[in-house]
């Protein structure tokens, strides 16, 4: 069990280097906007990998317990998550992570408009998503990575 969290970890890292990678060098390279998704896609996968890193080595310590549910786990998590210093807004940008990625999932259209892509629902509701706001999740999901290293590594 030991090796899964550092496992989750390592995989939640590996995709945040691969966001940051594209953010950086791909994305001013080819300057496509529809490899913002892509990029949201590896900051999901991070975010995942990091809360299931931080669920399993609590579950490790008999401190949480695990369920079959997601919701529920997701609801543990944020109880914990002050024990990591992940803060209220940090919390916030990992929801909306999560959420963005589940409606582009869903989502029967998705188009370019200016500078940001546009993602829609089956009831028409539209979400946006442009370079800052990618710059600004990368920003926030790298200090919970960090902070969840660090504790993770120390104990």
């Amino acid at each position: 069990m030991e090796e899964k969290f550092n496992e989750s970890l390592n995989k939640a890292l590996r995709a945040l280097q691969t966001a940051d990678h594209m953010t950086y060098i791909t994305f001013p390279l080819i300057k496509e906007k529809r490899l913002l998704l892509k990029i949201l896609s590896e900051l999901n996968t991070a975010v995942l990998n990091a809360m299931n890193a931080i669920l399993q080595y609590e579950y490790y310590y008999k401190r949480i317990e695990v369920y079959a549910d997601a919701r529920d786990n997701f609801n543990t998590f944020k109880e914990i998550a002050s024990e990591y210093q992940i803060s209220p807004e940090q919390l916030k940008s990992i929801i909306e992570i999560l959420n963005l990625a589940e409606k582009h999932k869903k989502s029967p259209f998705e188009f370019v408009k200016e500078d940001k892509i546009v993602i829609m629902s089956n009831g028409m509701k539209t979400d946006t998503l442009n370079l800052e706001k990618i710059k600004q999740f990368l920003i926030e999901v790298k200090d919970v990575l960090r902070k969840a290293s660090l504790k993770i590594k120390r104990e």
